[in-house]
């Protein structure tokens, strides 16, 4: 039996960012997704394995190659697919291309969170990393955000220059000034320690948080946590297990139920003023990466 393969090219220009976020909402009305993660390695080599199930929409496992030395061969670092098993008989319905997937799956989550709990006159978005994803939120954002102005800070000045020319926005340099004129920051960086300092946020701020994945990572500090209203994509793959949260809960600097809602308590996900500063962790997770699959392999079907 053959199963269809869904490349980047053929499934990128099929979707569309609110439509995505749409289908994100109608999955958590499903019920919970059993999920599961797992990691071998064979240093320096990783394959990393995410699985979920919903009841109503089927299987997902996205399996991802990690080898570090590729590079040096002229190769990519990472490989991957994701193969999605029909829910009705488990049978396998179609390989989706990883990139594809992970694009689409990363920035369509944080919109989500952006359209609940961003102001809707938001005018002022700042990037915070100028790497793939940051180049993904600007595409991403510009959708629900027709009207804003961009900019865009990185450590490394000619990243972020090469970004603003790529988009036609503005680079930044004074990070700081930056957060504190900004209505949405979404920050998607690789640091472990923070560099967003919750005393640069100004009233009504939304922060939409990317970067950080491991349990050593953080991108902002634990006073930007206190001063804002904290959401989560998902409880269950961030708050044991991403420094974001994980640091500051250990630490005793906020509690869990300062982590208002997920996405599976929608009707609490929501901004309740203008002043308010609301907070988003992106987590993933590979219950998103089923919803995601699930649409795109849905229109791309109905395009053949």
């Amino acid at each position: 039996m053959s199963i269809p393969f869904v490349s980047f090219e053929d499934g990128d220009g099929l979707l569309d960012w609110i439509g995505l976020t749409e289908a994100l909402v109608a999955g958590h009305t499903a019920p919970k997704a059993d999920i599961g993660d797992t990691f071998l390695y064979r240093d320096p080599d990783t394959l990393l394995s995410r699985a979920a199930f919903i009841d109503g929409l089927g299987v997902a496992v996205k399996s991802a190659t990690v080898f570090p030395g590729n590079p040096g061969k002229g190769k990519p670092m990472i490989h991957g697919a994701v193969t999605l098993f029909s829910d009705e008989d488990g049978m396998p319905e179609a390989l989706l291309d990883f990139h594809l997937v992970t694009k689409w799956k990363t920035a369509a989550d944080s919109l989500l969170g952006a359209r609940l709990l961003a102001r809707p006159g938001s005018r002022r978005i700042l990037l915070v990393g100028a790497g793939t994803v940051g180049r993904n939120l600007h595409n991403a954002y510009s959708t629900a955000f027709p009207e804003a102005h961009f900019s865009v800070w990185s450590r490394t000045s000619k990243s972020a220059e090469t970004l603003a020319n790529a988009c036609a926005i503005t680079p930044v340099y004074d990070l700081e000034a930056a957060v504190r004129d900004a209505d949405i920051v979404a920050c998607a960086t690789m640091t472990t320690d923070p560099i967003i300092k919750g005393a640069w946020l100004q009233p009504g701020t939304h922060v939409d948080l990317i970067g950080a994945y491991r349990p050593d990572m953080r991108e902002v500090d634990s006073a930007a946590l206190q001063k804002a209203r904290v959401f989560v994509d998902s409880f269950d793959t961030t708050l044991d297990h991403i420094g974001e949260l994980k640091i500051p809960l250990a630490d005793g600097d906020i509690g869990r139920d300062h982590v208002l809602a997920d996405y599976y308590l929608m009707d609490r996900f929501k901004r309740e003023s203008d002043a308010e500063i609301t907070l988003f962790k992106n987590g993933g997770g590979a219950h998103l990466d089923l919803m995601t699959s699930r649409y795109i392999f849905e229109r791309w079907r109905a395009a053949q």
